[in-house]
C-alpha cells in the first residue's frame, strides 16, 4: 500500500486544538469530542457508498486518536471548485474530489477521469499503490500545498441512451450530455461523442425534452438521480473508472501528531475496500432491479476492445506533454496482477 511506504517519513507535530467551521452541525454523530477536529466535506448525499460506506468508518476509527471529524455532505461547504478553494485556504481539512475537477490547478492529473485509462477498478487500485504513481501525486502536493491520502471507487461511468450503443459507430449523431471539464471533454472527444454542456442540476429534464439523447454516469448514479425514467437503454460502456481522491491540506496535515497521522493515513485506505464493496452492491441491486422490471434495456455486448483502442489512440496523440506521462505511468501498470 502507497500509505505503508511513506509512513517512515511522517514528521512529528504539535496536536493543537483544531476548530471547524461555525454553524455547521456534525451530519454523523460518531465522533466523539477529541483534541483535534477536523472537517470532512464532499459532494455527496449521505446514504452515498462514499459517506456511509466512507467517511462515517474513518470518523469512527479516528476517536482513538483523540480526533473528531465532521462531516458536511451534499456540498453543504460549496461545489468542488469553491471547496478545493476553502481547503487551500486552510478552511477545510479534508476533502473527496474528483480528478477531472482538480485538473483545473493541476493538469496532469485529470487523465485519471478519462476514457479507458484503467481497465477496471483493480487496475486502478494497483496504479495508485504502485511507484508509477508518484510523480503525479507528489507534483500535485507540490504545487497545491495538498495531501492526497488514497483514492476510493465510485463505479465505472457507462452510457444511458435513447438507443443501444454497442460500439463506436453508434454515438454517430448522438448528443450525449458530459460534465463541462476539459478531462471529461477530451473523454468525450477521444470517443467520438457529441457532447452537450447541461449543468448537473438539470439533465433530467435535458433527456425529457430532448435536449441530450443521452448521458454518462456510474450506474448507481443514474437510478439514484432517477435518469433511468428518461433514457431506454443502458449500455455497459464502463468506459471509465469512476473514482474519488481522499485529500487533505497541508497545514491540517502538518498539525497532527505523527500517532494522527499514522492512524487518518490507515483508516482512509483502510475504508477504500469496504467502500468499493458498497458501490459495486449498489450498482447490482439496480442492475437487477431494472432486469425485474424491464426497463430500461440493459445492453451488455458493447465491443470495448474497439472503445478502448479508439480511445487510447487519440489521447496519445492529443494529450500534453505531462497528461501524457500519467497516462504511460497508469497503462505502464496494466496487464501486471
Amino acid at each position: 500500500m502507497k500509505y505503508q511506504k511513506s509512513w517512515g517519513a511522517f514528521a512529528a507535530g504539535t496536536v493543537l486544538v483544531g476548530t471547524t467551521l461555525v454553524g455547521m452541525p456534525s451530519l454523523h454523530h460518531f465522533a466523539t469530542q477529541g483534541s483535534e477536529q477536523l472537517s470532512f466535506a464532499n459532494s455527496y448525499t449521505l446514504n452515498h457508498p462514499h459517506n456511509a460506506c466512507g467517511t462515517a468508518l474513518v470518523q469512527q476509527d479516528m476517536n482513538d486518536a483523540d480526533v473528531q471529524i465532521d462531516t458536511y455532505p451534499s456540498s453543504q461547504l460549496g461545489g468542488d471548485t469553491d471547496r478545493f478553494t476553502s481547503m487551500m485556504n486552510g478552511d477545510i481539512d479534508l476533502d473527496l474530489q474528483g480528478s477531472s475537477a482538480l485538473a483545473s490547478v493541476h493538469e496532469p492529473i485529470g487523465v485519471l477521469d478519462m476514457a479507458y485509462v484503467f481497465d477496471d477498478a483493480d487496475h486502478l487500485f494497483r496504479w495508485f499503490d504502485s511507484d508509477a504513481s508518484d510523480e503525479v501525486i507528489n507534483s500535485f502536493e507540490e504545487e497545491t500545498g495538498v495531501k492526497v491520502l488514497d483514492i476510493w471507487y465510485q463505479g465505472d461511468r457507462t452510457f444511458s441512451a435513447n438507443a443501444p450503443i454497442r460500439e463506436p459507430s453508434d454515438l454517430d449523431g448522438l448528443r450525449l450530455r458530459y460534465p463541462d471539464s476539459p478531462a471529461h471533454l477530451m473523454s468525450a472527444e477521444a470517443m467520438g461523442v457529441e457532447p452537450v454542456a447541461v449543468a448537473v442540476e438539470e439533465v433530467y429534464m435535458a433527456l425529457q425534452q430532448g435536449i441530450a439523447d443521452g448521458q454518462e454516469n456510474p450506474i448507481a448514479y443514474t437510478a439514484q438521480n432517477s435518469l433511468d425514467e428518461v433514457v431506454d437503454y443502458v449500455s455497459l460502456s464502463r468506459h471509465a473508472v469512476g473514482s474519488q481522491l481522499v485529500i487533505v491540506a497541508d497545514e491540517t496535515w502538518e498539525r497532527l501528531s505523527a500517532e494522527q497521522q499514522q492512524q487518518l493515513q490507515a483508516s482512509v485506505t483502510e475504508t477504500r475496500s469496504e467502500n468499493r464493496a458498497c458501490a459495486e452492491a449498489e450498482e447490482e441491486e439496480v442492475l437487477t432491479r431494472w432486469a425485474e422490471q424491464g426497463t430500461p434495456t440493459v445492453i451488455e455486448d458493447v465491443d470495448r476492445d474497439a472503445f478502448r483502442d479508439k480511445a487510447l489512440e487519440h489521447l496519445e496523440n492529443n494529450l500534453s506533454a505531462g497528461e501524457l506521462e500519467t497516462l504511460e505511468s497508469i497503462r505502464s501498470v496494466a496487464d501486471e496482477g
